[in-house]
């Protein structure tokens, strides 16, 4: 039917490599689509989450429920005891107390942590006299022989190594380490944290530590009146401590559930509270041991803490939501060239970027892909059939002479040549 275009699938001998040329050729992904670390994505790339995202669940469970059993069986009898006003602000108090917290661990766990964007190519080695990359780099970019694994930086008057992260091709900046859960690197790494399934870093720091301390306090808020209205059930009934507990189960389980919580996170916002003082992350305070040596990062007390808690959150470095017309990875090397490619070169740099995994498809099959492109049409690719019967083969453009040496066609080459003489 005219007006309507028909577009023949690729045929399903295709191999995966072909399959994903062709495919690229569609509509424009987004950063978060093509992204490499092991993030989980959600609403269109605006949340980032770990890899653990599931664990964030059981954590939200572990602050609703215990909230919800206070609300519904332990404050009736509150508002009784005291007046009808204040019982209902004790309620209201630690429903809104617990809906801050949820948004607190919202913030830490559903935002960027500070990743540092993976190099596409790795850095240029310096100039010191002992070479260059080895020949053999285009096909293996996941080793650099000539890149130290470690350099020298001056931070505040102090020498800091950093060192050559080989997933990221790059040096990464001082207080910045790989996350092997989340297969990125993070500015100002502090931990990789289960409880919330994302990393904590430069980024999310601050709402990290408001969300323990505030969930300490949570805790203690409602350890408190727990015990308060286990003593109203005493002095009403006069009776002992046991007896006020099988009056109101409730109260125990949240007395003893809140008592361990309290010296869990009490005891994490303590910590934190002394990293925050001394201007340390977790990973720092585990592996250098600042304690014995000079802290290069430690500006006294006063500058320690405007930094974490007054100081402005540096935008992400990454647009998860930005559209990619192509497929970086096999279209890269054309970009990096300034000038659109054939298919036939753009084919042959999509295998030099796959670092040797895969031969060079063969000559028919990659025509196939052409036909289903609609590329053999091409004003710059002669047909098939002229080469064979009017055609001279020193007319072939260079790209295509490029694939015709790499198939193995440099005998039908000078077999061309030496027909064209005789005529």
């Amino acid at each position: 039917m005219e007006g309507k275009m028909y577009v023949t699938p690729p045929p399903r001998h295709l191999s995966d490599s072909n399959r994903r040329i062709i495919d690229s050729i569609g509509p424009p992904k987004r950063v978060y689509q093509l992204w490499k670390g092991s993030n989980r994505f959600f609403l269109g790339g605006r949340l980032i989450f770990g890899p653990d995202v599931r664990s964030l669940l059981f954590t939200i469970l572990l602050i609703i429920v215990p909230v919800i059993m206070f609300a519904a069986f332990v404050s009736p009898k509150l508002v009784q005891e005291f007046q009808e006003n204040l019982g209902n602000l004790i309620v209201i108090l630690a429903v809104v107390f617990a809906l801050y917290t949820l948004c607190l661990l919202l913030l830490t766990s559903g935002r960027d942590p500070g990743i540092i964007p993976r190099s596409a190519h790795p850095p240029e080695p310096e100039d010191d006299g002992e070479g260059s990359l080895s020949s053999d780099w285009a096909g293996t970019q996941s080793v650099v022989p000539a890149l130290p694994t470690t350099k020298d930086v001056l931070v505040n008057g102090i020498v800091v190594k950093v060192k050559y992260c080989h997933t990221c091709m790059l040096y990464r900046p001082p207080r910045c380490s790989h996350c092997s859960i989340c297969n990125n690197c993070v500015e100002r790494f502090d931990h990789h944290c289960p409880w919330v399934g994302q990393c904590i870093g430069k980024r999310n720091y601050r709402f990290f530590f408001m969300f323990v301390s505030s969930t300490t306090l949570l805790c203690l808020y409602v350890f408190a009146f727990c015990w308060v209205n286990i003593k109203y059930i005493m002095d009403m009934n006069d009776c002992n401590l046991w007896k006020a507990f099988l009056k109101s189960p409730v109260s125990g389980i949240l007395i003893i559930y809140t008592f361990i919580a309290a010296w869990f996170v009490g005891g994490l916002t303590a910590f934190h509270l002394y990293l925050i003082c001394t201007n340390q992350t977790t990973y720092e305070n585990f592996r250098y041991r600042y304690d014995g040596k000079m802290n290069p990062y430690n500006r006294g007390l006063p500058r320690n803490i405007r930094e974490v808690f007054f100081s402005r959150i540096p935008p992400s470095k990454n647009n998860f939501r930005a559209t990619v017309k192509e497929d970086s990875s096999a279209f890269t090397p054309s970009h990096s060239l300034g000038r659109a490619l054939s298919p036939e070169l753009a084919k042959r740099s999509f295998d030099l970027e796959m670092g040797g995994k895969r031969q060079a498809v063969a000559a028919e099959e990659f025509e196939e892909i052409q036909n289903q492109m609609g590329l053999e049409r091409c004003g710059t690719q002669p047909r098939r059939e002229d080469w064979s019967h009017k055609g001279n083969w020193g007319e072939i453009t260079p790209d295509i002479q490029a694939l015709a040496a790499e198939f193995g066609m440099d005998h039908v080459s000078r077999d061309r040549e030496k027909l064209n003489g005789s005529h």
